[in-house]
């Protein structure tokens, strides 16, 4: 071993005890107190040149170091727990090897994940991932990933869906992303970006299967709206004549509907006589609709 690689491992794991040392000293000394964590080296330019070109070694080295952190913080006992380390230990980690897939992806879980299984912090989440993505463009798991945090933890479906049609789009990405895309929207309660994704996705994608899905989604899409014109017929006659009505039969002898409205699949809606709602059948082949959309 050189001396230059020797100074390496020596760094290293000193770096690492010294951190686990501090950790252990920290909640046996203060176990009810949030305790500021210290990490000796915060610059990704410093790490580089402190690892004297064994940037990878380096790297494996503050990976530890992370996955330390996170585990002792979420196992810890203390009321509070600070993961505060966690996103410049993940910044050095990928600094000094930009390929470095898993701290990236495993990194993101760590952050977006809420207090206090993570430290609740899906932003940085995604500025771990879109700096992976700049480093490695053609990684279209990253830009998906990004999709999944808006969509699961900053509950933003528009950007959720914009991220999963980015790595859709990025060569070797799955098609069925789009797919994806198109669902989140309509879970989102944008039906109208929803079904212009659909459409495209039937028009533009060769595969059978997608077309088949993109369809199916196109008829869900066409009861929901279905479902909300009925609601405002119901919602009508019940104003008029102080209660919902009791039956499809009712309103059609009244003149507010010219016959019994059936689903795309041709199944009757179902009509709530004591709430005037009107809902999906169970029986329908549409089942089960969108959530999201279907409550709003």
């Amino acid at each position: 071993m050189t001396r230059a690689s020797l100074v390496l491992v020596l760094f290293g794991a000193a770096t690492v005890g010294l951190h686990a040392a501090h950790d252990r000293l920290a909640v046996s000394l203060l176990p009810q107190r949030p305790v500021a964590n210290l990490l000796y080296v915060q610059s990704p330019a410093l790490a580089k040149r402190v690892a004297l070109s064994y940037d990878s070694l380096a790297a494996d080295l503050y990976w530890i170091r992370t996955v330390q952190h996170y585990g002792s913080t979420k196992l810890g006992t203390g009321v509070v727990k600070q993961y505060d380390l966690l996103y410049p230990l993940l910044d050095l980690t990928t600094s000094l090897d930009p390929k470095f897939d898993i701290a990236y992806r495993f990194g993101a879980i760590f952050l977006a994940e809420e207090q206090p299984s993570g430290a609740d912090r899906p932003d940085l989440a995604i500025a771990l991932l879109e700096k992976g993505l700049a480093a490695q463009p053609g990684r279209w798991q990253f830009a998906q990933d990004i999709g999944f945090v808006y969509y699961w933890w900053q509950r933003d479906f528009v950007k959720a869906a914009e991220w999963f049609r980015r790595a859709a789009a990025i060569p070797g990405g799955p098609a069925w992303l789009d797919g994806l895309a198109a669902v989140v929207l309509t879970e989102g309660g944008d039906r109208g970006s929803s079904r212009r994704l659909w459409q495209e996705i039937l028009s533009d994608r060769g595969a059978e299967y997608l077309r088949a899905q993109a369809e199916f989604r196109l008829r869900q899409l066409d009861a929901l709206d279905q479902i909300d014109e009925l609601n405002g017929i119901v919602s009508q006659y019940a104003s008029r004549v102080g209660r919902p009505p009791a039956s499809w039969h009712e309103l059609r002898a009244a003149g507010a509907l010219r016959a019994i409205p059936l689903d795309p699949e041709g199944t009757e809606y179902d009509l709530n006589p004591e709430t005037g709602r009107v809902t999906l059948s169970s029986a329908s082949r549409l089942n089960p609709l969108p959530s999201g959309a279907a409550a709003r």
